[in-house]
């Protein structure tokens, strides 16, 4: 995946170019809070990440917390009512659910962005 960084135990940090700062900065996602990390470069992401990341797990550890968001697999999808109704029309002729048919297309976009 583009502009994600891995760390160790499958953690993974999405990585972005703040132009303020003239840095790189990573942020953790789907941590049960906060942890984001500075850098210059490549190998200063990597350290800082893993810094950051070590700090964060050492604090849920403390404090009893579960390190990762429990994700539960659903969200609300608002979409315009013409976007609604191509969708509509395309799931069902192509005998699907809206449902899958939207689920479909994510795991497509998903797949593409790796």
């Amino acid at each position: 995946m583009k502009n994600v960084m891995e760390f160790d135990g499958g953690y993974k940090a999405v990585i972005a170019y703040d132009p303020e700062l003239e840095m790189f900065r990573g942020e953790f996602a789907e941590l049960n809070g906060g942890a984001d990390f500075y850098a210059a470069n490549l190998e200063g992401l990597r350290r800082e990440g893993a810094e950051s990341l070590r700090i964060f797990l050492e604090e849920c550890e403390r404090h009893g917390v579960s390190p990762r968001k429990e994700r539960k697999g659903n969200f609300a999808l608002r979409l315009d009512p013409e976007t609604y109704r191509q969708a509509s029309i395309a799931a069902a002729a192509r005998g699907v659910s809206l449902n899958s048919f939207i689920s479909d297309a994510v795991l497509q976009a998903v797949a593409a962005s790796d």
